[in-house]
C-alpha cells in the first residue's frame, strides 16, 4: 500500500523526532555527530528549511524548523537520513537501516507552543540523566540561543528574537525560562502531538490548520482526556 503524503504546512513550525530501529544507538562518536549537523545545515539550505533548535541524542535525534517551501521538511530528512546512514555504514562496516521507518512529526503553534519545544528539546539530555544543565550537551542548540555562541546551523524564529531587545538580552530572557520547570500537561501534549503526528497549539489554530488543508484532510481525535482537549492536540490520522 502505497504511503499517504504528509499534509505539512509551508511557514507553520514543525517538531520533527526520527530514531535509531529498535531504539538502538545511531551516533557513536563525536564524528558522527558533527557528520550529520554539517549535512543538517546544508539541507536546509538546499531545501529551504530554517532549523530553530535541536538535540542529537544518542539514539535519536529532534528538530523544530520551519520550512519555507511545500515538501522541503520531507525531503531535507529523505536526503539527510540517506545520506548519514551510507556514512554510518561505510564507517562502521555494517548494512542495513539505521532509523526506524519515517519520521515523526507535528505542526506546531508558533504563538503558544514555539518556546515550550524549545526548551523541551534541550532538555532531553538533562531528562535522560545525560546531563545537569543543557549547556553541559555538546550536541544541541542551547548553547547558541542562552549563551550567544554561534551556530551557523541555526535561524533564529522571530518569537526568539522578541524575548530582548539585543542578542544578550534574548540570551539572559532565554535562560531564565529553564529555572522553572515544565509543565506534566505541557510534557504530555509535546509528546502526544509528535508521536501521533498531530497537531499542537490553541483550538483557533487547530482550526486554521484544518482550513488550509481543506477538505480531503483526514483528521480523527482518539479519545483524548479533558486536559488534552483543552490543550488543543489533534491527531492526524495516517502518518
Amino acid at each position: 500500500m502505497p504511503r499517504r503524503q504528509r499534509k505539512w504546512i509551508r511557514e507553520v513550525p514543525l517538531h520533527i523526532i526520527q530514531r535509531g530501529n529498535n531504539r538502538t544507538a545511531c551516533f557513536f562518536a563525536d564524528g558522527d555527530y558533527r557528520f550529520y549537523l554539517h549535512w543538517l545545515r546544508l539541507n536546509a539550505e538546499n531545501y529551504g528549511c530554517a532549523i530553530h533548535a535541536y538535540v542529537l541524542m544518542t539514539n535519536h535525534v529532534h528538530l523544530l524548523l520551519t520550512p519555507q517551501k511545500k515538501g522541503a521538511a520531507s525531503r531535507l530528512m529523505q536526503s539527510l537520513g540517506r545520506r548519514y546512514v551510507q556514512y554510518v555504514n561505510r564507517v562502521y562496516r555494517r548494512s542495513g537501516t539505521l532509523w526506524e521507518g519515517r519520521f515523526r512529526a507535528s505542526l506546531v503553534d508558533a504563538e503558544r507552543y514555539l518556546l515550550s519545544c524549545y526548551r523541551y528539546i534541550e532538555l532531553n539530555p538533562v531528562r535522560a540523566g545525560m546531563a545537569e544543565h543543557p549547556a553541559e550537551y555538546a550536541w544541541s542548540s542551547y548553547r547558541h540561543h542562552a549563551h550567544g555562541i554561534t551556530d551557523a546551523l541555526i535561524t533564529d524564529h522571530p518569537f526568539f528574537d522578541a524575548l530582548g531587545s539585543t542578542p544578550d538580552a534574548c540570551a539572559e530572557a532565554y535562560r531564565s525560562l529553564f529555572k522553572i520547570a515544565m509543565d506534566d500537561q505541557e510534557l504530555k501534549a509535546i509528546r502526544s502531538a509528535v508521536q501521533r503526528g498531530g497537531v499542537l497549539g490553541s483550538e483557533r489554530f487547530r482550526e486554521a490548520i484544518l482550513a488550509a488543508l481543506g477538505a480531503r484532510a483526514e483528521y480523527t481525535v482518539r479519545g483524548r482526556p479533558r486536559t488534552m482537549l483543552k490543550q488543543g492536540t489533534l491527531m492526524a490520522r495516517g502518518d
